[in-house]
């Protein structure tokens, strides 16, 4: 499995001039959030990845193993 899962989706993404402008920034007029329509869709993403990311482990732990088999 080669692909990863992101899971800071719901977090801005800043670049380095937008943090160096947050600091003149007194308002927080340049706050920006990836936002979801409603909260529980927001919950379900988020849950979502999670349980992809603990698949993901568990994959790559029982795939470690089965290397350490073959080597052995």
């Amino acid at each position: 499995m080669n692909q990863r899962v992101k899971s800071d989706f719901l977090f801005a993404q800043p670049s380095f001039l937008s943090g160096a402008s947050r600091t003149l920034d007194l308002w927080g007029a340049f706050d920006d959030y990836n936002r979801s329509g409603m909260p529980v869709e927001a919950d379900e993403k988020a849950i979502a990845a999670d349980w992809l990311i603990v698949g993901q482990d568990l994959y790559d732990a029982i795939e470690c193993e089965e290397n350490e088999l073959e080597a052995a």
